[in-house]
C-alpha cells in the first residue's frame, strides 16, 4: 500500500524574531484558519504532523494575536476544512514600552 501526502496549501509569513507581547494584526477577505506558531510547530504543521498554534478559525476580519514569548514566530493562513480562498495581509505592531513611574514634582 502506497502512503500519500496530502499537501496543505496555505500562506506563510515569516516573522522572525519577535518580543513577548507584540501584536500581529491579520485582515482576511473570508473565513479562514489563522495559525501563530513558533519555529519548530511551523516545521511539524509543514510536515502534517501535530502541532500546537495560537489562533484558529477566523470568522472577523481584522484579527489580532499577541506573541506569548520572545522568539521566532511564524504564521500560517489556511483553509484546511474550509471551502474557497482568503486573501490576507498582515501587519506586527511593536510591544507596547513598558510604563516608567513618573514622580509629580
Amino acid at each position: 500500500m502506497a502512503s500519500t501526502s496530502q499537501s496543505i496549501n496555505f500562506t506563510h509569513y515569516d516573522l522572525k524574531e519577535q518580543r513577548a507581547d507584540t501584536v500581529v494584526e491579520i485582515t482576511l477577505s473570508a473565513v479562514a484558519n489563522v495559525r501563530l506558531m513558533t519555529d519548530a510547530n511551523f516545521k511539524l504543521y509543514k510536515q502534517a504532523a501535530k502541532h500546537q498554534f495560537l489562533g484558529g478559525v477566523a470568522k472577523k476580519s481584522p484579527l489580532r494575536l499577541a506573541v506569548p514569548a520572545s522568539g521566532h514566530w511564524h504564521l500560517v493562513v489556511d483553509m484546511q476544512g474550509l471551502n474557497g480562498l482568503a486573501q490576507s495581509k498582515i501587519r506586527v505592531i511593536d510591544a507596547a514600552p513598558a510604563q516608567r513611574a513618573q514622580s509629580a514634582g
